[in-house]
Formats: C-alpha cells, sequence, structure tokens
C-alpha cells in the first residue's frame, strides 16, 4: 500500500502514456488507477516482490481491459445507429399496444373463465413455464390429467379469444 500511495501519480501517468495511450485521457487513467486502489484494499494480494512493476502491470491490464469493454460499446452502438428504421419495433405503435392490450385483457378473462384446476395447471404450464412432470407432482395428479386439464384449457381459452376477437371485428 506504501508503494501504491508513493507512486500514485507515477501510476496516473504510466497509464496515460502507456500501451493504452491512444484509447485514454488523464480522466480515464485516473479512473483506472482509482479503481486497482479500490480492488487492492478491497481484496489485498500476497506481497510482491516488486511492488511497483506489479502496480504498473496490474494498471496496464485494467486500462486495455476498460478500452476494451469501451470499444466493443462503441461497436454496438455505432452498429445500432445502421440499423434501417424498419428494424425498429412496431411495439411502438400506440395502435398495436392497444390492441395487445385488450388482447391480453381477453386472454385473463378467458383464463379466469377456466374452471379452477384447469385455470392452475394452463397457468403454471403457460404462464410460469413449469414442466408438466413437475405440474402433476405439486399438484398430486396423474401426468395424463395434467396434459388433459392444460388440452382443454387451451381449446377453452382459444373458442374464447376467436369468439372475442371476431366479436370485436364485427361493426
Amino acid at each position: 500500500m506504501a508503494t501504491l500511495v508513493r507512486h500514485y501519480e507515477e501510476l496516473v501517468a504510466h497509464v496515460w502514456r502507456g500501451p493504452v495511450a491512444r484509447w485514454s485521457d488523464a480522466a480515464m487513467a485516473r479512473e483506472v488507477v482509482h479503481d486497482v486502489c479500490a480492488e487492492l484494499i478491497e481484496r489485498p494480494p500476497a506481497p510482491p516482490r516488486t511492488p511497483l512493476a506489479f502496480l504498473r502491470t496490474v494498471c496496464t491490464r485494467r486500462a486495455i481491459d476498460r478500452c476494451r469493454i469501451e470499444q466493443r460499446h462503441a461497436r454496438w452502438v455505432d452498429s445500432a445507429d445502421t440499423l434501417p428504421d424498419a428494424a425498429l419495433p412496431a411495439a411502438h405503435d400506440p395502435a398495436r399496444i392497444l390492441e395487445g392490450r385488450q388482447r391480453l385483457a381477453l386472454l385473463a378473462d378467458c383464463i379466469h373463465a377456466l374452471p379452477p384446476r384447469q385455470r392452475d395447471v394452463f397457468a403454471m404450464h403457460r404462464i410460469h413455464g413449469m414442466a408438466q412432470q413437475d405440474i402433476a407432482r405439486h399438484l398430486g395428479i396423474s401426468l395424463k390429467t395434467v396434459e388433459k386439464h392444460l388440452a382443454l384449457g387451451t381449446a377453452a381459452c382459444r373458442r374464447a379469444l376467436d369468439q372475442a376477437l371476431h366479436d370485436l371485428a364485427a361493426p
């Protein structure tokens, strides 16, 4: 720690002018050295034979890692800028949002209209993603019964949704 305190500014200059000079600036160099300091205070390593060389190596590697992360982020941002407008999700269209909410409300009504056991099986499998074997074990029923309740619940929801959507489409 004494070496770190004594050579703090030298380490900042080393990072700033070192192997990552083309990517870094003085503020980034200070942040890197600060991060290394915080890590060493939090988790002190075994005392190295040459503390200053150890600190230079750690700071250089941390600066390289940080520069690589920033480069990846910049490439991702740049590639996002080149996406065509058509690639933007249609989910931002207010009419589609309203339609989706209406369909979701219809589905919720259909699920609530199911008999209790069908509703439980349907919700556990379709909404919560539970495996049919786990549902059978959890509810204390056979796998065949789970399959039956799931098929009946799915068919009932499909019929109710089709009818509701047909009624909405009719003038």
